[in-house]
């Protein structure tokens, strides 16, 4: 039966951040292109409503979820149960082949309501320690796909693939004259991005202003695309304007590939899905991880940036305005210092990362529902034509992580992935 001809129907939880949205969008453009019919499944928040705006032959749910902080369990509850509904209603006017969740407080919802429907269900982590919605999914899926080889002993499940984060297809093969020149900027002279993740960051903001002075007579010609949030636009503005320096100032900017493509060096957070990208554009970075991140996750992710050689890496509680104008400086004035650090990214590029989840969604879907069983492996059809005496059933194998590095990652914890040939 042709894919074309019948649409299989997969629905993606991907809404909250971008580092959630982004990564969902790419794996649905694969799926997509396969002949699948997405859905995704998305949050009220500014940053989902904009973003989705790209997303073409695609059907857009919004959910009404929220996050759960402190002193707002009932509102997070409410929510919950709003959603739950949504997504039932949704999956019962077009019955869902698959579900995927991408993490965050958009996960849950959809991939218990497509328990209801015996739909396969998937969750994608993208960091090195999980979030606490793919820590509790992770119960219930028939596979989950991890960003980095430390999320994988995170979980509860044995079906673990580690197939990196993906990354829209429009950060692939960028030129930076083509990107500088599409966005205004001199191709000829330096840029330095700020990035604070999707939605700015106050504490980046502030330490980039008050390291305007050193930085201004370090790289007095440098360009500056500067992502501040809604809140700080206006004051970011006039801190470059009062130190004279040429500065593009957004609260939102919905084409980044342009804006990483064209810059020489960067200062991030350092989310995943914002670290796949830098790996993908191989732009050199200064990472300052968002220190309130669930279980510092986002340290962690820079820390396994920085210790090959793909970053550098500040902490926001002990940065001083001076070092974060030396780091950057470095990088921008460096071409040897950036050349090595490029290399050291590309190591971790994973581009098929969204093929290699579409394809294995698209794979199993194809079986009988019913033999899906959460935590158990499958059968392999190489092993059963050719069976060993002693089972015919899958077994899994484990792969340290220095096993993987030596292959895949320049990743370097100790640690046991589980991995199905």
């Amino acid at each position: 039966m042709s894919l074309v001809e019948h649409p299989l129907s997969v629905a993606i939880a991907c809404g909250g951040t971008g580092g959630h949205l982004f990564p969902g969008m790419a794996v649905a453009s694969q799926l997509v292109a396969r002949g699948a019919s997405v859905t995704l499944m998305i949050s009220p928040k500014e940053v989902d409503q904009q973003a989705v705006k790209a997303a073409e032959g695609m059907k857009i749910v919004t959910l009404p979820a929220i996050g759960l902080t402190r002193g707002h369990m009932a509102a997070f509850l409410r929510g919950f149960r709003e959603s739950y509904n949504l997504a039932r209603r949704c999956f019962s006017e077009r019955r869902p082949r698959a579900v995927l969740a991408m993490g965050g407080f958009t996960s849950a919802p959809p991939l218990l309501a497509a328990r209801g429907f015996q739909a396969p269900t998937f969750l994608h982590e993208s960091n090195t320690v999980p979030g606490r919605a793919n820590r509790w999914l992770s119960w219930i899926v028939e596979q989950a796909f991890v960003g980095f080889p430390s999320a994988a002993n995170r979980l509860h499940t044995r079906r673990v693939k580690l197939t990196g984060t993906p990354v829209r297809p429009s950060f692939a093969q960028l030129d930076p004259h083509a990107c500088r020149t599409a966005l205004g900027l001199d191709p000829a002279r330096p840029i330095a991005l700020v990035m604070g993740g999707s939605q700015g960051a106050n504490a980046i903001n502030e330490l980039v202003i008050r390291a305007l002075p050193f930085l201004a007579d370090s790289g007095p010609d440098w360009q500056w695309i500067h992502l501040a949030g809604a809140t700080d636009v206006e004051k970011v503005k006039h801190a470059y304007q009062a130190h004279g320096l040429a500065a593009s100032v957004y609260s939102f900017f919905s084409k980044m590939e342009l804006a990483m493509g064209a810059a020489t060096a960067a200062i991030s957070r350092a989310g995943a899905s914002s670290l796949a990208e830098i790996a993908a554009v191989r732009l050199p970075a200064v990472l300052i991880p968002f220190p309130a991140a669930t279980d510092n996750h986002q340290f962690h992710n820079a820390r396994a940036f920085e210790q090959t050689g793909a970053a550098r890496l500040l902490e926001q509680r002990t940065a001083r305005p001076e070092d974060l104008s030396r780091a950057l400086g470095e990088l921008i004035h460096e071409q040897a210092v950036r050349q090595k650090m490029q290399a050291s990214l590309a190591n971790w590029h994973k581009p098929d990362a969204a093929e290699a989840i579409a394809q294995t969604i698209l794979e199993k879907v194809e079986m009988p529902v019913n033999s899906f069983r959460p935590g158990l492996p499958e059968r392999d059809d190489a092993r059963r034509n050719h069976p060993p005496a002693e089972s015919s059933e899958k077994r899994p194998r484990l792969v340290t992580h220095d096993h993987f590095n030596q292959r895949n990652s320049p990743a370097r914890h100790r640690g046991e992935v589980l991995m199905y040939d």
